[in-house]
């Protein structure tokens, strides 16, 4: 005598998926059981999906701005507590002997008025050695080749989209006006000066290419009076995650009288409201599954109720009840694991072309999609973390799970004799 399907098989046996996807192909009679699995599992890939390209996105976005800021401004910035910076050499030189310092550099720092022609706006003058801007490769790399060498006395570089904006090119001249300037018998008047543009640069952030000037060290000391000191130091380490780790060296490095300012504290504001709004985003967008799970649970309710009879002619061949929750488990998990699968896969296509896909809405619509006056970068970045794309899929793949629980569970607790009373 053949024994029954529950001796003869284990755990999810193939009686068990067979069943299990028989039942998601519903019948005509069926057909809306079958929609809300349909819809169950492109509400979950669209979960997926979104929350890949979001996370990514905002990562992306703290990522290249973290590295378009930190690349001319520095990890940390060495000041005087009484003002200005002096003898700044035998500092700067203490500095780089620091285990961790890639380089370090003196800067004089000054807010002005920028004016051509009838143009006029207020822009950051930083005053730099030669020497220490060609070892910023982020800016180097962006200037017209062999500029640096003329790179002295009345010559400046400044951003693109200030160039722009002032209708300034390379090889004209630029009018910069500081407040403070000389003093006279009748107060202090303003300081007016024109400069010899040299070149320009776009590193893609408008932070920088909209707001910033490049001065020779020496004349901006000379043109903000600043005699022969600097407003501070910046320094370059290897590891900007380390800089906090670094401070007590650098602060023996620079002397008494001095402080470590580290990134985080000139930039804290603006990154950990980037670190809330992501964490939000995460939150918000998770709804999205847990809808599409709840559509899950809902979906198998009905598919048990409908099968009922079926469940309970099984029962009596002597299915066990662990073998018909695995069945209704199998069915619920299959719809939210191909979910999954299927937003993975499009969430990191989307992230691949993520740039294409925005110039191409952009031109579609006619609109800006991604401004860089409000976002500070040129391009959308998307940069994908292993971590939160794992994070993202676990999640999915638990909630669907969690999901079917209660659907397979009255599966198995279902009486056959009352399942067949009034059959």
């Amino acid at each position: 005598m053949p024994e029954s399907p529950a001796r003869t098989t284990g755990i999810f046996a193939p009686f068990e998926w067979m069943l299990a996807l028989r039942y998601l192909r519903a019948k005509r009679q069926e057909s809306f059981i079958s929609v809300i699995s349909l819809f169950s599992l492109i509400g979950i890939a669209l979960g997926v999906a979104t929350l890949i390209i979001v996370m990514s996105v905002m990562n992306g976005f703290r990522v290249e701005l973290l590295k378009s800021i930190l690349g001319l401004s520095g990890h940390v910035t060495i000041q005087s507590q009484l003002g200005n910076l002096a003898d700044y050499d035998a500092v700067t030189a203490r500095i780089r002997k620091v285990q961790g310092v890639v380089r370090a550099a003196p800067v004089v720092d000054g807010q002005v008025l920028a004016s051509n022609d009838n143009a006029n706006t207020g822009v950051v003058v930083r005053g730099m050695r030669a020497g220490d801007i060609a070892a910023m490769t982020v800016l180097a790399e962006k200037l017209r080749p062999g500029s640096l060498a003329y790179f002295a006395d009345d010559n400046v570089i400044v951003g693109s989209g200030l160039a722009s904006k002032l209708g300034v090119r390379v090889g004209g001249d630029i009018t910069l006006i500081a407040p403070k300037g000389n003093v006279t018998p009748f107060g202090t008047t303003p300081r007016v000066k024109t400069y010899h543009v040299i070149s320009t640069f776009h590193i893609g952030n408008t932070i920088y290419d909209s707001n910033f000037i490049f001065m020779p060290l020496p004349e901006a000391q000379l043109y903000f009076n600043t005699g022969d000191t600097v407003s501070g130091i910046e320094v370059m380490l290897d590891d900007p995650e380390r800089d906090i780790a670094l401070l007590p060296a650098l602060t023996r490095a620079a002397g008494p009288m001095t402080r470590a300012v580290p990134w985080q504290d000139l930039n804290s504001a603006f990154f950990e409201a980037i670190q809330v709004e992501s964490n939000v985003m995460f939150l918000i967008l998770s709804l999205i599954i847990l809808v599409a799970a709840l559509n899950i649970v809902s979906g198998l309710i009905m598919l048990v109720k409908d099968k009922s009879a079926d469940i309970a002619i099984l029962r009596t061949m002597g299915a066990t009840r662990g073998a018909v929750m695995r069945v209704f488990f199998i069915a619920g998990a299959s719809i939210g694991v191909t979910g999954t699968i299927i937003g993975f896969a499009a969430g990191v296509l989307f992230c691949a072309n993520i740039e294409n896909i925005r110039q191409f809405l952009s031109k579609l619509t006619g609109t800006t999609l991604f401004d860089p006056t409000v976002y500070f970068l040129s391009r959308m970045p998307a940069q994908m973390a292993p971590g939160q794309v794992a994070a993202v899929v676990a999640m999915a793949l638990v909630l669907t799970f969690l999901a079917t629980l209660y659907p397979s569970w009255r599966a198995a607790r279902l009486d056959p004799v009352e399942a067949l009373r009034y059959e």
